[in-house]
């Protein structure tokens, strides 16, 4: 048995959690490789809901480590309110079974003010120009960390030089938010509140590298888990409607520190229709009853900001791109049973774009908004879908619109999801056993 990673391949929201949960039970260590809490899983066990922006899904599965790697920019306050949460559910945690990475950065106050100053700018500035940022301060906190100048989890064992360290920081911010008529933020209190919670942040930490390489020797399975999905990559996604980190599973590695061939197998996840969360190009949006079936049936709001998701048909292209870009070895379908009810389906095959057909999503933000879709109409089901746990418990036109699916996006399904909870699930393949 290998590592296996798991990322979305549209625009998050796909359904990871379920799926990620489904596959630690399997797993000896599960790893959060990048992103920040402005994404969230939503697990149901036993009848109970979780609700997980920062913690590995791993954490509510007893005898593994989890582990936050330093690809992740961490809010210490949120996360110790998620612990404080998920311990009130009667899930252990301590620093036996979670471990966080020493070399993480942190997300700060303002980082957050900066996060909703500049979305204001950008509003003001032109009607409909918001990227759709979540305002948490993820976005100012990946600018900190490549600009060399970010507090680091490390950072908290050294109170002169982090005072130091967050002047130096607060010299920039602060003028950025007098310059964008925004309130100014007293250095001395970030860095008192820093100090109040460092122990408290500072029991987790630990040189996750070293922790992984041992986990490599002793031939430990490693779930390696990704937030978001490929089209909100800083580098592959509808850039600049994208979030601040890579999400491809390239990243496992780099947000980890660990070696490319630490990855064996990569899943996709894959929702059996599109959606997106704020703004942004979306080429199958339907803007229509059959938009808001989708969005009523699938339940289609934020698990973080209870934002509700833009919904529309399922768009091969996007998927097939993400499929190569990402690297999936194979997809986990989920939410077939949103798709129950109606007469007919369609999928996108190929992009109308200046009169010419096109078989890949463009970089270009104006080809990008310019792009049509070409459609390709399937049969629909009227039979319910919701608890199949075999392939003999589908209608046969749901078995035809997966298999043309898989058509289209030359990746297998491997996995197929028919309702939130776990065990509801139809099993081609066992990615674990396939790496």
């Amino acid at each position: 048995m290998g590592n296996v990673a798991v990322i979305g391949s549209q625009w998050g929201d796909e359904g990871k959690g379920k799926i990620v949960d489904w596959l630690s039970s399997r797993a000896d260590v599960v790893v959060r490789f990048q992103g920040g809490h402005n994404a969230g899983h939503t697990l149901v066990i036993d009848g109970v809901e979780y609700k997980l922006s920062l913690l590995p899904s791993g954490i509510v599965r007893g005898g593994k480590l989890s582990i936050i790697g330093n690809g992740v920019v961490v809010d210490p306050w949120h996360l110790l309110k998620e612990i404080d949460g998920i311990r009130a559910k009667g899930i252990e945690v301590n620093p036996a079974n979670l471990m966080l990475a020493e070399n993480a950065t942190l997300i700060l106050p303002v980082h957050q003010a900066a996060d909703r100053a500049l979305e204001a700018a950008r509003e003001d500035a032109k009607a409909g120009s918001k990227i759709g940022t979540t305002g948490r301060g993820i976005g100012p906190a990946y600018e900190d960390k490549v600009a060399r100048r970010a507090i680091r989890v490390c950072d908290l064992q050294h109170p002169e030089m982090l005072k130091e360290k967050i002047e130096r920081l607060m010299l920039h911010h602060n003028a950025l938010l007098k310059g964008l008529g925004a309130d100014t933020i007293d250095p001395d209190k970030v860095y008192d509140d820093l100090m109040q919670i460092s122990g408290s942040i500072l029991q987790y930490a630990g040189v996750v590298w070293k922790r992984l390489e041992e986990a490599r020797v002793k031939g430990e399975r490693v779930l390696f888990e990704g937030a978001q999905g490929i089209m909100l990559d800083v580098d592959h996604g509808t850039y600049p409607y994208v979030t601040s980190s890579n999400t491809v599973s390239a990243s496992a590695a780099s947000g980890s520190g660990v070696g490319p061939r630490s990855v064996n197998y990569v899943l996709g996840i894959t929702k059996a229709y599109t959606t997106r969360v704020g703004t942004g190009p979306f080429p199958t949006e339907q803007q229509n009853d059959v938009g808001e079936y989708m969005g009523q049936r699938g339940k289609e709001f934020g698990t973080v900001t209870g934002r509700k998701r833009r919904c529309g048909w399922f768009d091969a292209v996007l998927v097939r791109q993400a499929v190569k870009v990402g690297g999936i070895d194979g997809i986990a379908l989920t939410k077939l049973d949103v798709l129950d009810g109606l007469d007919e389906l369609k999928v996108c095959v190929g992009y109308e774009l200046n009169g010419e057909r096109i078989q890949h999503y463009p970089a270009s933000q104006l080809h990008q908004a310019a792009v049509k879709p070409i459609y390709e109409t399937l049969a629909g089901w009227k039979e319910s879908t919701r608890g199949a746990r075999s392939w003999a418990d589908l209608p046969a036109a749901a078995v035809k619109y997966v298999r043309r699916i898989e058509e289209l996006i030359e990746a297998p399904v491997t996995l197929l999801s028919t309702s939130p909870e776990r065990e509801d699930t139809i099993l081609m393949q066992d990615p674990f056993l396939a790496a």
